[in-house]
């Protein structure tokens, strides 16, 4: 049976709650980047069992871990990126993996696999799990779901090794990418049409006043997310 799904945030309480006995973080660094870092660092601390894999080796999350996996890191990935605006792109390895780094399928598989999971993780090369990420793209579909990369599931490895940047979905319909969602007019809703929920908005919390003028909002930037 499915467990419900856990919010990050809450995550970390549910484990100060004793109701999650185990966690593993993938290359982001929680006990800086969340809020209420307190709460995030007491809780992996008390936690049962802690699995970091980074490319770091020094971050305030590795060092509560009581498993340290190391990653590769950037320049040393192999697969394919997808960005906010849909566009698939294939990253190939600048370096070789540093140490005993290894990528993060790599070590996912291979933790399967020592827990009975072989036939379903015995991957050998990225290139395998994006064929079976493409296949399952169009499985049970039907034109139901934005997100549709079946025509690329019969790539060969050259054609991977080679593949170009495109946005999904990449289907029978449009086989080079779709650069425009919606541009037929058509949207993923029971009637085909768009719909707009009006929202009442809300007034923050506090107001800016004399004693305290600034407002602080986080953003983003190209080569910086979150540590």
């Amino acid at each position: 049976r499915q467990a419900p799904v856990i919010k990050a945030v809450d995550l970390f309480e549910a484990i100060e709650q004793g109701k999650v006995k185990a966690i593993w973080i993938m290359g982001t660094n929680p006990a800086v980047s969340l809020p209420n870092a307190d709460q995030v660092v007491r809780s992996l601390k008390q936690c049962p069992l802690v699995v970091v894999s980074d490319c770091m080796a020094h971050t305030d999350t590795v060092a509560l871990a009581n498993v340290r996996l190391p990653a590769t890191g950037w320049s040393e990935k192999n697969g394919t990126v997808t960005n906010s605006e849909r566009r698939i792109s294939r990253q190939r390895s600048l370096l070789p993996p540093s140490g005993e780094a290894k990528p993060d399928w790599w070590i996912i598989s291979e933790v399967a696999k020592r827990m009975g999971y072989e036939q379903a993780f015995s991957y050998d090369h990225p290139y395998e799990i994006f064929k079976e990420h493409a296949e399952l793209s169009g499985f049970e579909n039907n034109g139901s779901r934005a997100f549709d990369i079946s025509q690329l599931q019969d790539l060969d490895l050259k054609s991977y090794d080679a593949l170009k940047p495109q946005q999904w979905p990449v289907t029978d319909a449009a086989p080079y990418g779709t650069a425009r969602l919606f541009a037929d007019g058509k949207f993923f809703t029971p009637s085909g049409k768009a719909q707009f929920i009006t929202v009442d908005p809300h007034d923050p919390l506090q107001q800016p006043c004399d004693e305290m003028p600034f407002v602080m909002n986080t953003g983003r930037i190209r080569d910086q997310w979150h540590t």
